[in-house]
């Protein structure tokens, strides 16, 4: 598995507002779109592509187009709503699937309670969307999920990292013989006891959406 921490000033700059715990849910909303293009541009450097010859004013070119099956974009529910406008702004003629995933806050462990993806996903490349990788858990089982169904190359796209999950997420996949990649744009210091990341941001789907009471 490789981890890619994007360095980058606006990277940090974006992340930095998003952490603080003054900023309210439509600047959240906003910034996370914006984070997300930028790390989209990072996660998608090995997106598959053709060959092909086009006619330009002037004379014929050759560029590329993005290759058949096209890429999949999976954003867990709820909290991966909140980077699909930003994945999709550099990716617009990507399909979308969604992952409905929810952690168990005494085991940690990972369920899936909805989903709407195809059943064959063979040689298709997916792009998961989830702002936060804690324990690693709900980011294992998402992966088990896809490739279980045939998808052949996974990178995940989080906000923010642990170290406790990137290495949990290693020892989970050790098996799996499919390439997976996490593009995130900071590891930070450590889980608490409660599982949460820290310093982190707090809990990305109530500061996109609000607690629903």
């Amino acid at each position: 598995m490789r981890t890619h921490v994007v360095d980058h000033p606006l990277v940090s700059h974006k992340l930095t507002t998003l952490r603080d715990e003054s900023t309210d849910s439509p600047t959240f909303r906003r910034l996370t779109d914006e984070l997300v293009t930028l790390l989209a541009y990072e996660a998608t450097r090995e997106v598959r592509v053709n060959e092909v010859t086009i006619q330009t004013p002037v004379s014929e070119a050759t560029g590329v187009k993005l290759a058949s099956p096209k890429p999949l974009v999976v954003p867990i529910l709820r909290a991966g709503l909140g980077m699909l406008d930003g994945m999709m702004r550099l990716l617009p003629t990507a399909e979308v699937g969604f992952l409905g995933m929810i952690r168990n806050e005494e085991t940690l462990a990972a369920s899936t309670y909805a989903e709407r993806l195809p059943e064959d996903l063979s040689g298709r490349q997916c792009y998961v969307l989830d702002p936060m990788l804690a324990t690693g858990g709900t980011l294992a089982a998402a992966i088990r999920f896809l490739t279980d169904r045939g998808a052949d190359d996974i990178t995940c796209i989080c906000l923010l990292v642990a170290p406790e999950g990137v290495a949990a997420l290693e020892q989970e996949l050790s098996d799996l013989d499919v390439p997976v990649a996490v593009v995130t744009a900071a590891m930070d210091e450590r889980l608490n006891e409660k599982g949460y990341i820290v310093p982190g941001l707090g809990d990305a789907g109530d500061r996109l959406y609000g607690v629903a009471q």
